[in-house]
């Protein structure tokens, strides 16, 4: 008669047996921790999805409160965009009231370009700072934004700086070569007619078809004859 597959390995068996000991050993040893982290688990997942739950009914809210900014933007009424009408809330207090959303982060946006506009130079570089730049179109307008603030403040490297950076973060044909050509200009406004060479030849090596290569060719003639 044939063994069984039981009586095969009786060594194998006697380790199984010996491991299901010690895990059952475990288990009575640390029934009330395993508990105590399971409901720890639960704790936490139940936090987690609420407070995604608030995050988005706050984001409902601020989107709301920012539709009537952004139609006092359209409308050039930075005043009443910026610190709101009595009834809505401007820019500064949605960015400040809803900060953790993504409507609380357009405000930030919001708030730096009005600040712009008005003159106050030091606050749009400070809200543009804080904007968190995840769209390529807006992120790169934004930084090219925080550049017209810092060459208006006399920060002239700086700006330049940052019409490089925004060139680079947009990566497509509209906002690069415009911020490439702010970057052009004031290296030429400088006298670095080197730099705003390379800068207006990249412009009309790689975006030809772009307003700004529409019209290159006269500005690379220009700096070249300077730089002589």
């Amino acid at each position: 008669m044939a063994k069984s597959k039981k009586d095969d390995n009786p060594q194998g068996i006697k380790n199984v047996e010996e491991t299901l000991t010690k895990t059952e050993q475990f288990l009575e040893e640390n029934y009330k921790p395993l508990l105590i982290g399971l409901g720890v688990l639960v704790v936490l997942v139940g936090l987690f999805w609420l407070g995604r739950m608030y995050v988005t009914k706050q984001n409902d809210e601020a989107q709301a409160q920012m539709y009537q900014a952004q139609r006092y933007l359209e409308l050039d009424s930075i005043n009443l965009a910026l610190n709101g009408d009595g009834n809505y809330l401007g820019f500064i207090d949605i960015a400040k009231e809803y900060k953790f959303t993504r409507a609380g982060n357009l405000a930030r946006y919001g708030a730096g370009i009005c600040n712009l506009h008005l003159g106050n130079y030091e606050e749009a570089v400070d809200y543009l700072n804080k904007y968190s730049k995840k769209d390529k179109v807006l992120g790169s307008i934004a930084i090219g934004a925080t550049g017209d603030a810092l060459v208006e403040l006399g920060q002239t490297e700086k700006g330049i700086s940052k019409y490089l950076e925004a060139a680079e973060f947009a990566d497509n044909s509209f906002n690069t070569p415009l911020y490439l050509m702010k970057a052009g200009e004031l290296y030429e406004s400088t006298g670095n007619y080197q730099e705003a060479l390379k800068v207006y030849e990249r412009i009309k090596d790689e975006y030809p078809t772009s307003t700004e290569g529409s019209s290159i060719d006269k500005y690379i003639a220009r700096v070249k004859v300077l730089s002589k």
